[in-house]
């Protein structure tokens, strides 16, 4: 009888002690997975030139996706130090929301273009990029209206090789003369 005593005292104390290393074991993932959390990009500007985003004019049935590689074109030293939302750096290697831009992805990827275009809006009130980041981070990005994305390019004429950079919606902007987001992202 103290022998069967003995064992399932034994018994409980392994099981309590399994159960503590379990409830630790939890603690610890825990910790590691709010630290990585915040998807891939790269803290500082780049250093040389960044490889091109797709062409605009490689979308022209899709406005939104269109006017968002227009944007992404000329912020790309900004999108390079964004991370991305949409989980494409565990996805499909994504190392920034700039890669998402260099591939089609973002043409089918509605968070995709809402940081893009956050990002943009951001730049021209004059926010740096560790702000935009930090409004990113913090989910600013998932209240941009993508309505006002969805009119068409206006029509160009036949000579014309590059489209116009979309304008912002109304009211998106800050007033006053604002610097240029590819002048803010090479200052950074």
């Amino acid at each position: 009888m103290f022998k069967r005593a003995l064992i399932y005292s034994c018994a409980a104390v392994l099981f309590l002690l399994g159960m503590r290393l379990g409830t630790m074991a939890q603690e610890r993932q825990k910790k590691i997975v709010s630290v990585s959390l915040v998807p891939a990009y790269h803290a500082a500007p780049p250093r040389g030139r960044l490889a091109p985003t797709l062409p605009p004019r490689d979308f022209p049935k899709n406005p939104v996706a269109e006017h968002a590689y227009a944007v992404a074109s000329r912020i790309k030293p900004l999108l390079y130090q964004l991370p991305c939302y949409c989980n494409c750096d565990h996805e499909l290697g994504h190392t920034s929301l700039l890669s998402c831009y260099q591939t089609r992805h973002a043409a089918e990827c509605a968070v995709c273009q809402r940081e893009a275009y956050y990002a943009y809006e951001q730049s021209r009130k004059g926010k740096t990029a560790k702000e935009i980041r930090v409004g990113i981070v913090r989910g600013d990005w998932q209240h941009v209206n993508l309505g006002p994305w969805q009119k068409p390019f206006h029509a160009r004429s036949a000579n014309a090789s590059v489209r116009p950079l979309p304008a912002l919606p109304s009211g998106a902007a800050a007033s006053g003369d604002v610097r240029s987001a590819s002048a803010q992202a090479g200052a950074r």
